[in-house]
């Protein structure tokens, strides 16, 4: 009895001088799951800084979301790159001299004709974006995703803010196969390099309306979280039947929820987290019907649900 009772004691001892690695992180062992309430910035933080840019992202991180969601295009020398179009896109982004792009050379810039360092030198801050007027304006640049995660890394660990998620994007489809991205295998394989390489494979979450990068994900990277993008009307079951499998999350747009999509998503096990939400009375709304999370532009209106 006294032996079991030292080895007691010293078990405790142990385990109170056990701290997480940072203040406000996850515990290793909740790592496998998804937030309770999952608040996602949009591209980062599009509303208030230019997309899919690191200052977007470290903006998202500072209003407190748990998820960072983004867009990824693949680059002519086969590097992860954050883009939500498959161009320069003249809207809001200038190029390498500061002049504008001519709206006849609106598809002209297209990024998996472009190697990285180009497209780097394009200017997608600076421009003045009427669709979202807020936006701090500022030079930026497209970054590669392993840049994005280190800065993200980095800037969580000094500032001991808890670890977030990424919720990333492949921006395919069929008719683009061989112009404006690879094929899903391959652009699978090549996010999955920087994300394995990174050591942030259980914090991540792939998204698409393309069924096939799914697919890939779920046959060869069984153990990476998935998120089936949804804006057509045909339904959950036969959304599903397409996909093949179950992913963890749907993810529809947020007017085609209603409370039987909920509870027929949550009965298979999956969470609805629906996009992209920029009111505040909508978001109040499609939380007390029960959706799990949010996606919106605008991060800021997080702190008033």
């Amino acid at each position: 009895m006294h032996k079991f009772l030292l080895f007691a004691s010293l078990l405790y001892l142990i385990s109170s001088c056990t701290m997480p690695a940072r203040q406000g992180a996850i515990p290793d062992n909740t790592a496998r799951y998804l937030p309770a309430f999952d608040l996602e910035g949009h591209r980062g933080a599009r509303g208030l800084m230019p997309e899919n840019t690191i200052p977007a992202m470290i903006r998202a991180l500072d209003l407190g979301v748990t998820t960072l969601e983004m867009d990824t295009h693949i680059t002519k020398d086969r590097r992860v790159v954050l883009s939500h179009d498959p161009y320069i896109n003249h809207e809001h982004d200038l190029q390498p001299d500061g002049s504008e792009i001519p709206a006849a050379d609106k598809h002209k810039y297209v990024l998996y004709q472009m190697d990285y360092a180009t497209i780097k030198s394009f200017d997608a801050g600076s421009k003045f974006y009427d669709k979202f007027p807020q936006q701090e304006k500022l030079p930026a640049y497209k970054p590669l995703l392993s840049d994005l995660i280190d800065s993200v890394q980095t800037y969580l660990q000094q500032n001991e803010l808890p670890q977030v998620y990424y919720n990333i994007e492949t921006k395919s489809k069929p008719s683009g196969d061989g112009k404006l991205h690879p094929a899903p295998d391959e652009f699978v394989d090549l996010l999955m390099e920087v994300i394995e390489a990174k050591g942030i494979a259980e914090w991540v979450i792939i998204q698409s309306f393309d069924v096939r990068t799914l697919q890939v994900l779920h046959r060869r990277y069984p153990h990476i979280k998935t998120s089936l993008l949804v804006e057509n009307v045909k339904g959950l079951n036969k959304n599903l039947e397409a996909l093949g499998f179950l992913p963890d999350i749907y993810s529809p747009y947020y007017r085609l929820v209603t409370p039987k999509l909920i509870k027929d998503c949550h009965e298979k096990g999956m969470k609805v987290v629906p996009w992209t939400i920029n009111e505040l009375q909508e978001m109040k709304r499609l939380k007390e019907m029960g959706v799990d999370g949010l996606i919106s532009d605008y991060p800021n209106l997080y702190r008033e649900l």
